[in-house]
């Protein structure tokens, strides 16, 4: 399978590449339609060889062009191709209409949209709408939507599934779910979070031969988080190092009734390579966490001044797993931020961050979409309709990094480009496994990694660890704890 760019664009990023390559180095845009075409003949027929009927539903925007270069030389090679136009065909672009016009000069017909009509086709190819889309889809576009996923044919989307926004992931109204999305140019951002990865299907991508020059001086709005490269940043470790070469983990919480959150970040922590681990907890907790997980330093601590001299020996603070948010969850939390140490802050520390807004530059922040609607004082709706969006303000109101969990998880280094994680599933949809990721975080930062390398690098090792045990064992009744193995081993693929 061909290895994706790792570089992500919004859908005026794309634009502007696009104006560039016709402009500047003189590639007209007809050129690039029949490039698309082309290149979409190619995917659709490695991915269904034995495809023998084509229907073709195009819009009548460049995309629509696309689909018209597409099913032209479809039919050259010999199969048998139905176009159906759906919009006013006066609306057609210059390239668009002769597309359409060759087509035609081909002997293919192109009949309006009847939704019975895809039921004698192998493959479907949606060339409805492109990026440009940023409304709610409806009338005759939605039926014709509804019509392509009720078909029960495969489904190729030209560049994006029509009614996907190309920027945000999300979908008003209506999209096209695609089994093979084959995209050009530039990857959008959209198609790998949110609701993206589920209406993409596999993406395939293409350039259309524009020269690299193109790409100069347009920064990227995000890029695709790639575990090994981050690994590699890790310390190798010498023969004469110790433990303590290797940071010392500090992780508060596990309030009454709640210890295992505590006691799984800290095996996260040790379980990416960090040298001491040990947790604060209520005291009723303390000698159990020993029993099940001797390595890990455990005490009681029930006041300010107990966790002192913990908070003193330590080099990172994960502050918030199983913490609570009543008179002893406060108590550590303010205790924790007053440390001079690099702190993860996750759970109930979040919702107590919400109550007492503060920022920080030494810290990062961990929120599902939940929790981040709470520190933005937003619906979680309104979080997962602009999740880029989000991140950067989650960023720019607390400080330090944000990562906002979910369905391609985002990471905000202040004014990087943003880090997003295609990994993940959604069997590690259960309790438990922030607390995995923020100790693993917290074991990257306290082995030298900077904050934003842990915070790239640990949603990413979290994602895949999940991915692996998943793949070994099913998605469903997927642990949190199933993830400690695979943590070790992704941990140390710089040495493989």
């Amino acid at each position: 399978m061909a290895i994706l760019p790792l570089a992500l664009y919004t859908a005026d990023q794309v634009r502007e590449l696009d104006r560039r390559t016709i402009e500047e180095f003189k590639i007209s845009s007809a050129t690039l339609m029949e490039r698309a075409g082309a290149v979409t003949l190619e995917k659709l027929r490695k991915h269904w060889p034995q495809t023998q009927r084509l229907a073709v539903v195009c819009g009548v925007g460049n995309n629509g062009g696309d689909g018209y270069v597409l099913a032209r030389l479809a039919r050259k090679a010999e199969m048998y191709v139905t176009v159906y136009q759906i919009g006013n065909g006066d609306q057609l672009s210059a390239d668009s209409r002769a597309a359409q016009q060759s087509l035609l000069n081909n002997g293919v017909a192109i009949l309006p949209f009847q939704p019975q009509a895809l039921q004698s086709t192998d493959v479907v190819v949606d060339a409805i709408f492109g990026t440009g889309i940023n409304r709610e889809v409806t009338g005759p576009w939605a039926e014709a939507i509804q019509a392509i996923n009720a078909s029960g044919h495969p489904v190729l989307s030209i560049d994006i599934p029509s009614g996907l926004h190309a920027d945000t992931g999300n979908v008003s109204g209506v999209a096209v779910k695609a089994q093979v999305t084959t995209t050009f140019v530039g990857l959008k951002q959209g198609m790998f979070t949110y609701l993206g990865p589920d209406y993409c299907g596999q993406i395939t991508f293409d350039s259309l031969q524009i020269p690299s020059e193109a790409y100069e001086n347009i920064t990227p709005s995000a890029y695709r988080i790639i575990l090994k490269e981050g690994i590699a940043k890790l310390p190798l470790r010498a023969r004469a190092g110790h433990k303590g070469d290797y940071g010392h983990v500090l992780i508060i919480g596990g309030e009454q009734g709640m210890p295992g959150a505590a006691r799984m970040a800290g095996e996260a922590a040790y379980r990416v390579g960090t040298g001491l681990v040990s947790i604060a907890t209520r005291g009723i907790h303390a000698s159990l966490l020993n029993m099940v997980r001797p390595e890990l330093m455990c005490y009681g601590v029930e006041n300010a001044e107990d966790l002192k001299p913990l908070l003193e020996r330590a080099t990172v603070i994960v502050i918030g797993p199983g913490l609570g948010q009543g008179y002893w969850g406060q108590m550590m939390f303010n205790e924790a931020l007053n440390s001079p140490h690099p702190l993860v802050v996750d759970a109930d520390a979040l919702n107590l961050l919400a109550k007492y807004p503060q920022q920080h530059e030494r810290w990062i922040i961990t929120p599902h979409p939940g929790e981040a609607s709470r520190l933005l004082d937003l619906s979680i709706n309104e979080i997962q309709l602009n999740r880029f969006a989000a991140v950067y303000n989650l960023q720019r109101r607390y400080g330090g990094v944000a990562i906002l969990k979910g369905n391609g998880t985002v990471v905000c280094s202040g004014d990087q480009p943003l880090g997003l994680c295609t990994a993940g599933n959604p069997g590690m949809a259960s309790g438990g496994m922030g607390d995995v990721l923020s100790g693993a975080i917290a074991g990257l930062l306290a082995q030298g990694l900077t904050l934003s390398e842990a915070a790239n690098i640990g949603v990413t090792i979290h994602a895949m660890a999940g991915d692996r045990a998943a793949r070994e064992h099913g998605e469903r009744g997927l642990l949190a704890g199933d993830l400690m193995p695979y943590l070790r081993r992704l941990a140390n693929l710089q040495m493989n």
